[in-house]
């Protein structure tokens, strides 16, 4: 099994974070550009990866009471992952971003997780800030 993680602080309120991370009709808006969600019946969902022109059956569970989003593979559990917001000083907030690829076949690789975890987490900030400008203008 391998994982990975990273954390980036955004200047924003935890809820606001999550409530942007959780939104299913705005995963696309901060995912890996490749990777795409397609609810079903919920936790079910569909992932399609561009990259490999491939559909995979997963789950995708919110959970707002701990501001934390869980999913992973449902049929041949290779792959999991959780994004977790807490709540710092100021109003602002950590994001925590998880992958575990348990089977090593389906890890592509430190270098490209990581540019894709920290791609997402930037993904995520700018569209916490669109939203927070939004509301404040």
């Amino acid at each position: 099994m391998t994982e990975y993680e990273r954390s980036r602080t955004m200047p924003a309120q935890p809820e606001h974070v999550f409530d942007q991370a959780a939104d299913l009709d705005r995963l696309d808006s901060w995912l890996p550009e490749a990777v795409h969600v397609e609810p079903e019946d919920l936790p079910a969902v569909t992932v399609h990866e561009d990259r490999t022109d491939e559909d995979t059956s997963a789950l995708l569970r919110s959970r707002p009471e701990q501001m934390r989003l869980e999913w992973g593979t449902r049929e041949d559990g290779s792959y999991a992952g959780w994004l977790q917001v807490a709540g710092i000083d100021s109003g602002a907030s950590e994001v925590t971003l998880h992958l575990s690829f348990l089977d090593e076949r389906h890890d592509p690789g430190e270098a490209r997780v990581g540019e894709a975890l920290d791609s997402s987490l930037a993904r995520l900030e700018e569209q916490v800030r669109l939203r927070v400008d939004n509301a404040a203008g």
